[in-house]
C-alpha cells in the first residue's frame, strides 16, 4: 500500500503538465503518476509527425474556442486563464521555445517531440513527482474522503485525484461506476475513404483553397484538400470529421461529399473558362491548367467532364464547358470508411461536461476529483487545439489541486 496526496491517472501530456504545476506551487505535497504502459508520453511521441504541435497561434479566446466541436461554451471562461501565450511562456520558463509556422501550428524550435518530452522528464524528476510505470488501474473506490487506486501490481491511497487518461474505455467504466455520466465515444479526427477514378492516379497532389459538403447535411468546412492513396485528407476534411464526428458516425461512414476545388461559384467559374476560351483558342484545355490548382488534378477533371486530352479551347462547346465547371466547383465523391490521421487518434466522448465545474476542472459529484485533457468529452480539428485543452485544463486543475 502507497500513501500519496495527490495521485494522476495517465502518463500523457496532460498529466505530466498537471503534476509539474502541482509540485511547484506545493512542493510539500507528494505526487505520483501512475501509467498503464512501459512509457509514458507515448502520444506526444507521434504528434506532429515526431515534431510535437504543442499549441496554435490563435491568441483571442473567442476565436481558439472556435475550434472545439466539443467544449467551446465550456472552454471560453478556461482559456481566460491559461491560453496560447501561457503555454508558450511556460514552456520558455524551461528552456524550450517554440516557432510559429505558416499556418500558425507552433512547434519546438528543435522540430522533435523528444524536446518536449526531455521538459517533462526533467521537471518531474527534479520536483520529486514519482512516475510510476506498467500500472494499469483496475478500480477507483472512494471510502471515507480517501481515494483508493488498485493496479495490477499495488494498491494506492491518496487525498486528491487527477485524471487524465485520454480516451481510455476502462478508466470510463470506472469512473461510471463512480456515479459519473460517459457520453460514448466517437472517432473525430480522420481522413476519407474514396475509391474514384478521379483521383486515383494523382496521391500527393493538393488543391489549396477548397470547400468540402457532406451531401443532405449542414456540414461544410474549407481549406487545403489532400489527395491520399485511399482518398482525401488535408484541413479541409479533417474539420468536417471533427465537426461532424456524430452525424458521420450515424451514417456508419458512408455518405456523400461535393468537393469545390477552387471555391468560387459555378458562374464566376463559368466566366473565367469563358475567357480562356477566347485567350487560349489555340492550346489544349488539357495542358492548360487554371485557378492555380495542380496540372494532375486538372486534367483528372478535364476527363471527367468527357474532354479528349487534344480537344482545343478554341473547340469547346457549351456543354462541355458546363460539365467542367461541375467538376471543379461540385465534383460528387462517395466516402466508404474512415482511416486514422497519421498515428494519432482523437475521438469524441467521454466524461458529460455538465458534471465539470470549469473555474477548477473539479467533479461536481466529488470535491477531491479533478480532470483534464481528451478523458472529458472536448475534442478539436488538428493544429496543436488538443494540446492547448490538456495544458488548460491540467494547469487550472493545478492550481486548485496543490491549495
Amino acid at each position: 500500500m502507497k500513501h500519496y496526496d495527490v495521485i494522476i491517472i495517465g502518463g500523457g501530456a496532460a498529466g505530466f503538465f498537471g503534476a509539474i504545476n502541482i509540485a511547484q506551487l506545493n512542493p510539500d505535497l507528494k505526487v505520483a503518476i501512475l501509467e498503464r504502459g512501459k512509457e509514458v508520453l507515448t502520444k506526444v511521441k507521434v504528434s506532429g509527425g515526431g515534431r510535437c504541435n504543442v499549441t496554435h497561434a490563435e491568441f483571442d479566446p473567442r476565436e481558439l474556442v472556435k475550434y472545439y466541436p466539443r467544449g467551446e461554451k465550456e472552454l471560453l471562461g478556461p482559456f481566460h486563464k491559461f491560453m496560447t501565450g501561457d503555454t508558450i511562456g511556460w514552456f520558455e520558463e524551461r528552456g524550450v521555445t517554440l516557432k510559429i509556422e505558416d499556418d500558425g501550428r507552433m512547434f519546438p524550435v528543435t522540430n522533435s517531440s523528444q524536446t518536449i518530452i526531455d521538459c517533462f522528464l526533467n521537471e518531474t524528476h527534479k520536483l520529486g513527482v514519482e512516475v510510476l510505470k506498467n500500472q494499469a488501474v483496475k478500480s477507483i473506490e472512494f471510502e471515507n474522503d480517501i481515494w483508493n487506486i488498485a493496479t495490477q501490481q499495488d494498491l494506492f491511497f491518496a487525498k486528491k485525484l487527477l485524471v487524465t487518461s485520454g480516451s481510455n474505455v476502462k478508466v470510463w467504466g470506472m469512473l461510471q461506476n463512480l456515479g459519473h455520466s460517459i457520453v460514448s465515444p466517437v472517432p473525430s479526427l480522420f481522413t476519407f475513404n474514396i475509391n474514384d477514378q478521379r483521383i486515383k492516379s494523382i496521391p500527393g497532389v493538393v488543391a489549396k483553397h477548397a470547400t468540402v459538403k457532406v451531401l443532405d447535411s449542414q456540414l461544410e468546412s474549407e481549406g487545403p484538400l489532400l489527395v491520399t492513396h485511399v482518398g482525401m485528407s488535408a484541413p479541409s476534411i479533417l474539420k468536417l470529421s471533427a465537426f461532424g464526428a456524430l452525424e458521420l458516425a450515424r451514417r456508419n461512414y458512408k455518405f456523400k461529399i461535393a468537393v469545390n476545388f477552387i471555391s468560387i461559384d459555378k458562374d464566376s467559374c463559368l466566366e473565367t473558362l469563358k475567357a480562356s476560351k477566347a485567350q487560349l483558342s489555340r492550346k489544349t484545355i488539357y495542358n492548360s491548367a487554371q485557378f492555380e490548382l495542380p496540372k494532375r488534378l486538372w486534367q483528372q477533371l478535364v476527363l471527367a467532364s468527357h474532354i479528349s486530352k487534344e480537344l482545343r479551347w478554341a473547340d469547346i462547346n457549351r456543354e462541355q464547358l458546363e460539365g467542367l465547371v461541375q467538376q471543379l466547383t461540385h465534383a460528387e465523391f462517395t466516402v466508404n470508411g474512415k482511416s486514422t490521421f497519421k498515428e494519432e487518434f482523437v475521438t469524441a466522448g467521454g466524461v458529460e461536461l455538465k458534471e465539470i465545474d470549469f473555474k477548477t476542472f473539479r467533479s461536481k459529484l466529488y470535491e477531491s476529483l479533478y480532470f483534464a485533457g481528451e478523458v472529458l468529452n472536448i475534442d478539436a480539428v488538428t493544429g496543436g487545439f488538443n494540446f492547448q485543452n490538456a495544458w488548460t485544463g491540467a494547469y487550472i486543475a493545478a492550481q486548485h489541486i496543490s491549495k
